[in-house]
């Protein structure tokens, strides 16, 4: 006769811990959460400066951030700085390729290219950081064929193909907060 009551009692602690659960574990669908104060609305995305020795790949990853930002739909692209809530600016301070495969004639057959930016988003009005990263790492690996003719031309086409890569990359984790 006493088991009946505390079964139930089990039973009714079990499913209310069993409920209880989702709410507390601090799940969240990725891409909903967000640390932009909600007054930011326009954006004013400053070309990327190049501290590097490659050419064009501040250019290259200056327009793949604008795209992905207008993409995302969460800002407006504005283009004078006194018009935006916020500015994101960024300087690509490393730019490495580095073989990673070889072919039997000793030629590389894959390359892994790897960006490094300091990247900030920050509050025009205050001035403040709202997201910032000083040594944002990007890598990524492409395959050459070395008996192509463009075998030495595929760096800047590697290039545009990551850039688009490391745009979502930085808007996901400026959105995000990481």
């Amino acid at each position: 006769m006493n088991r009946s009551p505390r079964r139930r009692l089990a039973s009714r602690c079990l499913l209310l811990l069993v409920t209880a659960l989702p709410v507390g574990c601090g799940y969240a669908l990725v891409g909903r959460a967000s640390n932009i104060p909600e007054n930011i609305h326009k954006v004013y995305l400053a070309p990327m400066e190049n501290a590097t020795r490659r050419s064009e790949v501040e250019q290259i990853l200056t327009r793949a951030l604008a795209d992905e930002l207008v993409t995302r739909k969460r800002f407006t692209l504005v283009n004078d700085a006194a018009d935006s809530d916020a500015v994101l600016d960024g300087k690509v301070v490393g730019f490495d390729t580095t073989p990673l495969t070889f072919d039997d004639q000793g030629r590389a057959t894959q390359y892994q290219i790897t960006i490094t930016a300091s990247m900030k988003f920050r509050d025009r009005v205050t001035d403040k950081a709202i997201w910032e990263n000083d040594r944002y790492i990007y890598k990524e690996s492409y395959d050459v064929d070395p008996n192509e003719q463009s075998y030495f031309d595929r760096e800047k086409i590697a290039i545009e193909g990551a850039a688009g890569r490391f745009a979502r990359t930085v808007v996901i984790d400026l959105l995000e907060g990481f």
